[in-house]
């Protein structure tokens, strides 16, 4: 560059005018006009993993709007990873064994197991509660361990874990509203399966549905694998009694499959009009709305079922979000979570209603909303999730989620104790005694 007039190079302080550094101009040209390499290397990075999500509509919110919005704010650039939930507690375990990994993971279940390497999430909760009230008792039994005084992870969402019903097979059967107790199950499902050949759909396999499905049926009749005290109360008159029960369920209205379930083959049965109940969240419904498939409008929604004891059902999936202890980005990944809370409304409807709030005020309108939704047919189909948290409870109920309770839930005791008795493996009690001893055994190891 010359000066026309003497033919002289530009001066230091001429290019410093110029490049506006210094002066008034510093703040529209700056720095990284001059030294690019230096603007990257303050470009930070926040890497996030967690499940594809059963409704796509909330990972196309999430992928391309929160996170994006988020990372042009906070200069940073957001990854995420979505991988098969049945994947996630295999890739939580390689990133440990690394060091090295993401610096968000989610699970689906409370990873207690992994207290030890990740950070306290106190200060995500404690700043949420700020703007946000209160979170619920599920949450906080679901990532608080009151040992140590720690909260492993943080949850921003639950799932309810209804039951979905075929309407004109129950009908017919006398049950216009679908199943409302156990008993109602048992005798409704047999006249089907009698009549029409159609199966009832409870998994009895190592998978989460099933896991919940059984808890569901092991706390209706008052059974529970600890006591509020962490202590180990399977084998009991209550639990052997839901052996007996599901015995008898499928004897009289199951088939074989449900063995070998895994997470996606009750949604599959129940949208191809092969089974009249499941267990499992509204991503069977909102699949058959999407997708305007001839059964949509024969789909009901019922609340948990009721027992002898109570009406109680696991939640479907607990949304848990952990920090790792090597995570690169300690503080992006904690302030990411704290600021997404303030929009988790626009996930909440992204996610056609899958997501359910772990903090009530951040969807106030809640139960007006599921009353009348235009996807559905009827429009208020999920209406009767209103009442959720009356039913709604943590794994390891009436006690936390602890490490032992972790681990028995990712081993599968409860599902593979059920699933003797009804092929007929195991006496009840044969299979209550000896799922209590394998529950002895973990809790042993971590005291």
């Amino acid at each position: 560059m010359k000066d026309g007039k003497k033919g002289k190079g530009v001066s230091r302080r001429d290019f410093m005018k110029i490049a506006g550094i210094g002066g008034v101009g510093a703040g529209v040209v700056g720095p990284a006009f001059i030294f690019p390499e230096r603007a990257a290397a303050q470009q930070k990075t926040l890497k996030i993993l967690q499940w594809s999500h059963f409704v796509p509509a909330w990972d196309e919110w999430f992928n391309k709007t929160s996170t994006v919005e988020w990372g042009q704010k906070n200069n940073t650039t957001v990854t995420v990873d979505n991988i098969n939930l049945v994947d996630l507690k295999t890739r939580a375990a390689s990133e440990v064994s690394a060091k090295k990994g993401h610096d968000l993971f989610m699970f689906l279940s409370p990873p207690a197991a992994y207290e030890n390497q990740v950070i306290d999430m106190t200060n995500v909760y404690k700043e949420v509660e700020k703007k946000h009230g209160k979170k619920i008792d599920l949450a906080h039994k679901s990532t608080y361990n009151p040992k140590t005084k720690k909260y492993f992870a943080f949850s921003d969402a639950y799932t309810p874990d209804p039951g979905n019903y075929h309407k004109e097979w129950w009908a017919e059967a006398g049950y216009p509203n679908g199943p409302d107790t156990w008993d109602d199950l048992r005798a409704g499902a047999k006249k089907i399966r009698d009549k029409n050949g159609h199966p009832c759909g409870l998994g009895l396999s190592q998978e989460l549905d099933s896991s919940m499905a059984m808890r569901a049926l092991l706390w209706s009749f008052g059974g529970a694998e600890q006591d509020e005290n962490g202590n180990v109360v399977l084998n009991s008159k209550n639990t052997i009694e839901a052996l007996k029960f599901m015995k008898a369920l499928y004897q009289e209205s199951e088939t074989a499959e449900v063995f070998t379930w895994t997470p996606p083959s009750n949604n599959q049965a129940m949208l191809a009009g092969r089974v009249s109940f499941v267990a499992n969240a509204i991503s069977i419904s909102r699949q058959s709305e999407r997708e305007k498939m001839p059964i949509d409008s024969k789909i009901g929604i019922s609340q948990a079922l009721k027992g002898p004891v109570r009406r109680i059902a696991a939640e479907h999936v607990m949304n848990c979000y952990v920090v790792w202890e090597f995570a690169e980005n300690k503080d992006g990944a904690q302030k990411f979570l704290i600021d997404y809370m303030d929009h988790f409304h626009d996930g909440f409807v992204a996610g056609q209603f899958y997501n359910f709030p772990c903090f009530p005020k951040t969807v106030p309108d809640l139960k007006t909303e599921i009353s009348n939704d235009p996807r559905s047919n009827p429009p208020d189909r999920y209406k009767v999730l209103g009442n959720v948290l009356d039913w709604a409870t943590n794994v390891g109920y009436p006690g936390y989620a602890s490490a032992a309770i972790d681990e028995a839930f990712t081993t599968f005791v409860i599902p593979t104790m059920f699933a003797k008795v009804a092929r007929g493996d195991e006496t009840p009690e044969n299979a209550a005694a000896a799922a209590h001893k394998e529950y002895q055994r973990i809790f042993d190891r971590f005291k």
